[in-house]
Formats: structure tokens, C-alpha cells, sequence
């Protein structure tokens, strides 16, 4: 009789053991599941989201507060046009910009002149980012957020060197933050909802004959020299 239940308790602890270990298998391979559902969910999800980001780069989506045929953003009402084109990347713009700012500002100010502000792409090869097409595409951001001419000053002002990297998508979005922007903007920006538009100006601007930035019209003569000065003769000059 011992030896019988001797045999049956082993045969008890081999099936209990047994058990354990299918139930093991069991909870291993239920996560094992979980896991990869889960890996899944978030392959599909990044998926989702990087096709959304490609397509809004590829759909022109032109914003509305823009004028010049969708081009420019503009400031004042007077009656001489004075046309900028200028690339964020570009260091003789910001030069410029930062020498006859205060001059538009000024002719702006006195109602002689309406400038419109042309932001285009021409030094992606300066970038390892394309930060020229980002940047101008977060600029129209902005124009749409109502903060075109904050932002762009921001930009300026924070430059990058060029053969860099460029400002990241997220920097762009902290400057527009600190010049009131909100997280409309901030979604255009990382969604890249105007890129397709930046691309698109620039074509246009190179069909108008501009070859370089910054390039200045007034009263649609290209002004060879934009100093302050030469700015406010052909201004007057346009007055008649």
C-alpha cells in the first residue's frame, strides 16, 4: 500500500507540474500576444501618422489670408507696392532686414506704402533639413495665426548658420509660441501643411525673375540696391 501511494502522490506532483507548466505557457504566450499587438498598433499608428505628414507635404494647400495670387503676405494700406523675397536661410537678408526694417516699418506707418512679404526656398542646399522650405512653410503658418510679421522678425533674429541643420520643426513651434501662436500653428508646422506652398512661391517668385534673395519691388521695378535711401527715392519716384 505504500508503495502505491507512493507512486500515486509522484503521478499527482508530475501532473501538477505539468499544469503549472502549461499554465506558464499559456500566460507566456498571452503576453508574448499582447506585445505584438500592441508593436503593431504602434507600427500602424506611426504609419498613419508619417503617410498624413508626406501627404500634407504633397497637397498644396494655399493659406487664405495670403494676396499676390496666394504668395505674399501683406502689411499697410498705402498706394506704392513695395514686394520683398527673402529666404530665412539667407544671411544678407537678414542684413538687410535688419538695415531697412525700421525704414518699411516707418513708410508703412505714414500710409505711403503696402509691403508684401514674400517667403521662399532657395537655400534648402544649405540645410541638411530643407530648413529654407520648413521655414517659409512655418511663416505661413504663422501669417494664418495672424502673427506673420512677429514671427518673422523672431526668425530673423534667431538665424541659423548656414551648412547647418537649422532650427527643428520644434524650435519653430517654441519661437511661434513666445510670439503668441498657438497649437494651430504648432500642428501646421510638425503636419507640414504648407510645404507643398513654400515650393510653390518659390516657383512662382523664379517665373517673376528672381534669381536670388533678398530681392525689393516698388511699384513693380526691381530696386538694385536696398539701402534705406534707395528705398525711400523709389518710393517717392512711385508717388509721382
Amino acid at each position: 500500500m505504500s508503495k502505491g501511494k507512493d507512486r500515486a502522490q509522484a503521478k499527482r506532483i508530475v501532473q501538477e507540474q505539468l499544469a503549472r507548466e502549461k499554465r506558464r505557457k499559456v500566460t507566456l504566450w498571452t503576453s508574448v500576444g499582447v506585445v505584438f499587438v500592441l508593436v503593431m498598433a504602434g507600427l500602424i499608428g506611426w504609419s498613419v501618422a508619417a503617410g498624413q505628414e508626406q501627404d500634407n507635404a504633397g497637397k498644396l494647400t494655399v493659406p487664405p489670408v495670403a494676396v499676390d495670387e496666394g504668395t505674399a503676405f501683406a502689411r499697410g494700406s498705402g498706394p506704392v507696392v513695395v514686394d520683398i523675397y527673402e529666404d530665412f536661410m539667407c544671411p544678407i537678408c537678414k542684413e538687410v532686414e535688419t538695415m531697412t526694417g525700421p525704414t518699411v516699418k516707418q513708410l508703412v506707418d505714414t500710409q505711403k506704402i503696402t509691403v508684401r512679404y514674400h517667403p521662399i526656398a532657395i537655400l534648402d542646399r544649405y540645410s541638411s533639413t530643407q530648413y529654407s522650405t520648413r521655414s517659409a512653410g512655418a511663416a505661413a503658418a504663422a501669417a494664418q495665426g495672424g502673427k506673420f510679421f512677429e514671427f518673422h522678425e523672431a526668425l530673423f533674429a534667431q538665424q541659423p548658420p548656414e551648412n547647418s541643420a537649422g532650427l527643428d520643426d520644434a524650435k519653430l513651434v517654441e519661437i511661434g509660441k513666445s510670439v503668441g501662436l498657438d497649437q494651430t500653428f504648432a500642428d501646421a508646422v510638425t503636419g507640414k501643411t504648407y510645404t507643398a506652398w513654400a515650393t510653390k512661391v518659390t516657383d512662382t517668385a523664379s517665373a517673376r525673375g528672381v534669381t536670388g534673395t533678398p530681392t525689393f519691388f516698388v511699384a513693380g521695378k526691381k530696386l538694385d540696391s536696398p539701402t534705406p535711401q534707395a528705398l525711400t527715392a523709389a518710393v517717392t519716384a512711385a508717388q509721382g
